[in-house]
C-alpha cells in the first residue's frame, strides 16, 4: 500500500464526533422535516410527483423512511434508485442507521454483483440498473408499492429507459407510486414528460458561496488544483477541502503528490488528511469521508463527479474545481468506445460550487476563467442515452419484449444511427436474427449482467469446453485496476507484474494472476508481495460466483480447458472479433473495421511482442488511442 493510503487509513484515527445530536435529532433539522406532513400527502394524491430538493435537503435518506412509516411498506417494497453504486451502498447504510436495523434486514441495498438484501427487506436502495434488470424479470414490478428515481438529473441510460418503462407502467398499475427526484432545473422537462405531474419543492440549506475565478487558462489542471489545495490549507480558516478530478489514477497520483509536498513543509504546518473518493475504492474506506476531522486538522477529499450530487458531506468550506470529468463516448460510425476527459457542463460547475455552502458561508475556486464559464461550457450534461455505446440497453429492451425501439417513448431519443449500429453489433454476435428479433442465444445473453460481447465469449466457451477459465478472466475484467505500482517501488512493481506476463496476452495474465493466487489460498500477503491488490481478486471472486450461480441455473457446463489456450483465444474471439486490429508497417496498428490507428498500451504484456493480430477489450483516448 503506498504510504499516503497507509498514513490515511492505517491508523486507527480517531476524528471527531460525527454530529453532537442524537439520530432522531440530525433527522428532524433536515429542510425536509419541517414538509413531512405535506409530502406524504402530496404522494397520497399524486400518482407520479417530481421532488425538487438540494443535495442535502434530506431527500433521498428520508421520504423512503416518511413513506414506509406512512404505511406504504404494507403491501410491497418501496424501491429507490441511484445513478451510482457508492451512493446505493452509502445512503443504504446510513437509513439502516436511522432505521434501527442491520443492514440487509428491513433495508438493504442492490448493486451489480452484490445483493445485501434479505426477506425482510422494505425500503431497498440500488442502482438504476439493477431496477431494469428486475423489469426484465417482472415487467409489473408486483413486489414494489413505491418506486423513487433519485438524482434524475443524472440522466444515465438507465434511468432514461426506465423512464419510458415506467410511465407505462403507472397506467397499467394505478396503486404504483412513482417519485422523480431531481435538481431544480430539469423539474418542469420531467413534469412535462410525466403527464404534466405536480412538483413538490424542499427548501434547501444553503449559505452563500464565493466564486473565485482564474485570469488564465491553466496549462495543467492538475499541478494548479495542488498548489490551490496547499494554499487554502496554509492560508484560510479552517474548513475541509473538496477537489474534484475526473478518476481513480489521477486521484491516486494527487494523493500522493499532496501527501509528499505536506511532508516537504514540515512537522509545523497544520496537519492536512487526505481522503480520495472513486468507485472502486472499497466502502470502509469510502465511509471514512463522512467523519469529521479531528480538531486543528483539515480534511481534504479528493473525488470524481460523484462528489457532485450523490454523497453529501458536511464540513465542506472550499471546493477547487478545475472543471473536467470523464465520460463514456462512443462513436457510431467508428464502433469506438472512448472514455475521455471534457469539461463539465454548467448545470456541474453549480452543483460543485454548492457542496462549499451546505455548512456555512464557503468558496469554490474554478481553475477556468469566467469567460469560458459564461461562453464555452454547456448549459447542461448530454444525457448518457445520446452518446454512448447501446448494445446492452437494446439487448435488455429486446429481452422485455420492446422491439420497435426508434419509437419507445424517450424523454430525448438517442441518434438512430447509434441505435442501427447496436443493432448491427448484436446482429453480428447472433443475439437478433435478420427481423432484429431476439435469438435463443440472444435471450441467454440478456441473462448475464454484462455488456453483449462479454456474455457471448462466456456462451461460447461452454461449447468450447474452457468455461472455467474464462468465467475468471469475465469476473477480473469487471474489476478495475488489479495492480498498483508505488511512487517509491515502480521497478519492482513492474518486475513482478511482469512475471505473470503470459505471450497470448492481457486476459490470459489476469488468468494467470487469479490462478496463482487460488494456488496460494487466496493469501491477503501473497498480494502485498505481488504488488497486485487484494480487494479486486476477492471482488473478482465474488463476481465469478454470482456468474457461476447464473451458469448454475441454466444448467450450462462449466468445464476447463487445462493448458489449451487455444480453446480460450478463440471464446475470447467469439465475443471480440469486431475488435480485431493488424500491425501497421509504419508504427503501431490499424483497427479491421475502420482501418483507424492504435496503439498497446505501455502497460500491456504485449507491449514488448508486438504481435501481428491482436484482440482489443475496449479503446481509451488519453494521449492515443490505446487498445486494452
Amino acid at each position: 500500500m503506498p504510504e499516503w493510503k497507509k498514513d490515511a487509513y492505517g491508523k486507527a484515527l480517531t476524528f471527531g464526533q460525527r454530529s453532537k445530536l442524537s439520530i432522531q435529532e440530525q433527522r428532524q433539522s433536515l429542510p425536509i422535516y419541517k414538509l413531512k406532513k405535506e409530502l406524504i400527502q402530496a404522494v397520497h394524491d399524486n400518482q407520479v410527483l417530481v421532488v425538487i430538493g438540494e443535495t442535502g435537503s434530506g431527500k433521498t435518506t428520508q421520504v423512503t423512511q416518511y413513506l414506509a412509516e406512512a404505511g406504504y411498506t404494507t403491501r410491497g417494497k418501496i424501491g429507490c434508485t441511484q445513478p451510482r453504486r457508492v451512493a446505493a451502498m452509502s445512503v443504504a447504510k446510513r437509513v439502516a442507521e436511522e432505521f434501527g436495523c442491520r443492514l440487509g434486514e428491513e433495508v438493504g441495498y442492490a448493486i451489480r454483483f452484490e445483493d445485501c438484501t434479505g426477506p425482510d427487506t422494505v425500503i431497498k436502495y440500488m442502482t438504476d440498473g439493477m431496477l431494469l434488470r428486475e423489469i426484465l424479470i417482472d415487467e409489473n414490478l408486483s413486489q414494489y408499492s413505491v418506486i423513487m428515481l433519485d438524482e434524475a438529473h443524472e440522466r444515465t441510460i438507465h434511468t432514461d429507459v426506465l423512464f419510458g418503462l415506467l410511465k407505462q407502467l403507472v397506467k397499467r398499475r394505478p396503486d404504483l407510486r412513482l417519485i422523480v427526484t431531481s435538481a431544480t432545473l430539469d423539474a418542469e422537462k420531467f413534469s412535462g414528460y410525466f403527464f404534466n405531474c405536480n412538483i413538490f419543492t424542499i427548501p434547501g440549506r444553503t449559505f452563500p458561496v464565493e466564486i473565485l475565478y482564474t485570469k488564465q487558462p491553466e496549462s495543467d489542471y492538475l499541478d494548479a488544483a495542488l498548489i490551490t489545495v496547499l494554499q487554502i490549507h496554509l492560508t484560510e480558516p479552517e474548513g475541509d477541502i473538496l477537489l474534484f478530478l475526473t478518476g481513480q489514477e489521477e486521484i491516486d497520483f494527487a494523493c500522493q503528490s499532496l501527501y509528499e509536498r505536506m511532508k516537504g513543509l514540515g512537522k509545523n504546518v497544520p496537519e492536512l488528511i487526505i481522503l480520495p473518493v472513486y468507485s472502486a475504492l472499497p466502502s470502509e474506506m469510502q465511509s471514512r469521508i463522512f467523519d469529521p476531522a479531528p480538531p486543528g486538522k483539515r480534511k481534504v477529499v479528493v473525488a470524481t463527479n460523484i462528489a457532485e450530487a450523490s454523497l453529501t458531506i458536511d464540513g465542506i468550506f472550499y471546493v477547487v474545481d478545475p472543471g473536467f470529468a470523464k465520460q463514456n463516448v462512443y462513436n457510431p460510425k467508428q464502433g469506438l468506445d472512448s472514455l475521455i476527459i471534457t469539461p463539465i457542463s454548467q448545470a456541474s460547475a453549480k452543483q460543485r460550487a454548492g457542496r462549499a455552502g451546505r455548512t456555512g458561508p464557503g468558496k469554490c475556486y474554478r481553475l477556468y476563467t469566467e469567460s469560458a464559464y459564461r461562453n464555452e461550457m454547456s448549459p447542461t450534461t448530454i444525457p448518457e442515452i445520446q452518446r454512448i455505446n447501446l448494445g446492452t440497453i437494446t439487448l435488455q429492451m429486446k429481452a422485455m419484449g420492446i422491439n420497435d425501439l426508434l419509437s419507445f417513448d424517450f424523454m430525448d431519443p438517442p441518434p438512430p444511427q447509434a441505435l442501427i449500429s447496436a443493432m448491427e453489433q448484436l446482429y453480428s454476435l447472433g443475439a437478433l436474427d435478420e427481423e432484429g428479433l431476439l435469438t435463443k442465444l440472444g435471450r441467454k445473453m440478456a441473462e448475464f449482467p454484462l455488456d453483449p460481447p462479454l456474455s457471448k465469449m462466456l456462451l461460447a466457451s461452454v461449447d468450447l469446453g474452457c468455461s472455467d477459465e474464462i468465467l475468471t478472466i469475465i469476473a477480473m475484467i469487471q474489476t478495475g485496476n488489479i495492480f498498483y505500482r508505488p511512487r517509491e517501488k515502480q521497478a519492482q512493481a513492474d518486475q513482478k507484474r511482469a512475471k505473470f506476463f503470459q505471450p497470448e496476452g492481457d486476459h490470459l495474465t489476469l488468468l494467470a494472476v487469479y490462478e496463482a493466487w487460488k494456488a496460494k489460498n487466496f493469501s491477503g500477503p501473497w498480494c502485498f508481495e505481488n504488488f497486485v491488490q487484494s480487494r479486486s481478486l476477492r471482488r473478482a471472486q465474488d463476481v465469478r460466483k454470482q456468474l457461476l450461480s447464473i451458469m448454475d441455473k441454466y444448467k450450462l457446463d462449466v468445464v476447463s480447458a487445462g493448458k489449451n489456450f487455444t480453446k480460450i483465444r478463440k471464446a475470447i474471439t467469439a465475443g471480440f472479433f469486431f475488435h480485431a486490429s493488424r500491425k501497421d508497417p509504419q508504427e503501431g496498428y490499424r483497427t479491421l473495421v475502420e482501418n483507424q490507428p492504435v496503439y498497446i498500451h505501455p502497460s500491456s504484456a504485449l507491449f514488448q511482442r508486438q504481435p501481428d493480430w491482436v484482440i482489443y477489450h475496449e479503446l481509451v483516448m488519453t494521449t492515443k488511442e490505446y487498445m486494452r
